[in-house]
């Protein structure tokens, strides 16, 4: 029986949904424009319906089904490879790692320095994520093992399909200008410093309606930060603009000018993992990365 779709045009159409542009898929893809367009036509004329609306770009309850297809097909694919791959169990191919900013800054290199000096044929990549990007990177077979993370009092649901393991617990600590009144303190509670001293961070509060923070996040801040990287506001707090919330996995070499104290009522804790697809074997580069990643965060 014929294919009713070509398995091709579904990762098309999954690069103009995910990129929002026949443009950037094409370029992506290594199409032309035109090409991205005539297999999107060709899937809607395949299936006699539209998969997607052009005005904003987004797809319609039919491309979703598609879409949905798609990322098992890739899943189904990137399992295959990675069992395949480790029947041959060789120590020569490619790693590729995700992680977030402040994990590959601080165990990814001593795991990645291991790694290259057991298996030096192993091509290593190491790609910086997004939290929220990385568990469609796995499915997609972009990346071959990842470092998430989620919190102590809101931990994250694992999709089915991937393998979490914990790596290391990371807590969460008060950042203050090393001139505060509070710095020479041995913890603080948020309580004890007022609301506009506040900057915001991409610290997750879900379900921790206790906080004194939570109540005052946005408007009454001196300085809402509106970004993702925490280095940046260890730096507005190194300015002396406010206080903040950060991981002391970031703070392993802050500066001079702030003063790291333990946090208390509450106590907020940030879990790290190891994250892969969940397959019947693994290449062996993988399970040594694995294992290399759990040595350096134990000597942290």
């Amino acid at each position: 029986m014929p294919w009713l779709f070509d398995p091709r045009h579904l990762v098309t159409l999954a690069a103009v949904v995910r990129l929002g542009s026949f443009a950037a898929a094409a370029e992506e893809l290594g199409y032309t424009q035109s090409a991205v367009s005539q297999q999107i036509a060709e899937l809607e004329r395949r299936v006699g319906a539209r998969v997607l609306i052009r005005r904003p770009l987004r797809a319609t309850e039919a491309g979703r089904v598609l879409l949905d297809t798609e990322a098992a097909i890739s899943m189904s694919m990137s399992r295959a490879a990675t069992e395949l791959g480790a029947l041959a169990e060789g120590t020569v191919g490619e790693v590729r790692l995700g992680a977030f900013i402040s994990a590959a800054a601080s165990i990814v290199p001593p795991a990645l320095a291991r790694l290259r000096a057991s298996c030096p044929a192993v091509h290593i990549a190491l790609r910086e994520l997004e939290q929220r990007e990385t568990h469609a990177l796995l499915f997609r077979g972009d990346v071959d093992l990842a470092i998430t993370f989620d919190y102590e009092h809101a931990p994250g649901p694992v999709p089915a399909g991937l393998r979490q393991e914990h790596l290391m617990d990371d807590p969460i600590m008060v950042v203050l200008p090393v001139g505060h009144p509070l710095a020479g303190a041995d913890s603080v509670t948020p309580a004890e410093l007022p609301s506009d001293a506040w900057i915001n961070t991409p610290v997750d509060f879900r379900d921790l309606a206790t906080s004194p923070v939570v109540g005052h996040r946005g408007g009454e801040h001196r300085l809402d930060f509106d970004g993702m990287d925490f280095r940046t506001a260890l730096n507005l707090v190194a300015a002396g603009l406010g206080v903040a919330l950060l991981p002391k996995l970031l703070l392993l070499d802050a500066p001079t000018s702030v003063v790291v104290l333990p946090m208390r009522q509450p106590t907020l804790v940030r879990r790290l993992y190891t994250c892969r697809l969940d397959t019947r074997g693994v290449t062996a580069p993988i399970r040594r990365l694995e294992a290399y990643l759990r040595e350096a965060a134990a000597e942290l």
